[in-house]
């Protein structure tokens, strides 16, 4: 499954994109002033290549270039008989933005979803990035739900 636009491509993530993913996932990690080290890089990227987990990473090439990154977990629900697609991870470099890229890569998580017959695809984002809200705002609903974490 390939997905495409002018110059811009969406394709599933390959063992040869790490050292192009990895600019883009730590100025994500940045965006949200978090390092989670080198460990936790390495063993992300493998989890996306494994057929067994649940993890999974596309991205949005651009001439060539790697400018956006898109991670979903599959997962069970106690909501429902089938599975639920929670969009973890959503990055597009600055000079992409609002160009229709990030909704590219909802798309594609919204098609895979579909085809693994889940039943809702969800989210979170902080409060301060409005930005990202103004993209979600126009493909998703807001049920007003607040996150509370516990760090274990």
């Amino acid at each position: 499954m390939t997905s495409s636009t002018a110059s811009l491509a969406i394709r599933p993530i390959q063992p040869t994109d790490f050292e192009a993913w990895l600019p883009l996932w730590l100025a994500y990690q940045d965006f949200y002033q978090v390092d989670l080290g080198e460990a936790v890089n390495a063993t992300t990227f493998k989890r996306f290549l494994d057929p067994d987990e649940p993890v999974f990473a596309a991205v949005a090439e651009y001439d060539g270039e790697l400018v956006g990154m898109v991670t979903w977990v599959i997962h069970r629900s106690t909501w429902s008989t089938t599975h639920y697609c929670y969009l973890e991870d959503l990055y597009v470099a600055p000079q992409m933005r609002g160009q229709g890229t990030g909704e590219h890569l909802i798309a594609w998580v919204k098609a895979a979803a579909d085809q693994q017959q889940c039943t809702r695809l969800y989210w979170h984002t902080h409060q301060t990035n409005h930005r990202a809200q103004q993209l979600y705002n126009r493909v998703a609903v807001n049920p007003g739900t607040i996150l509370y974490q516990i760090a274990l």
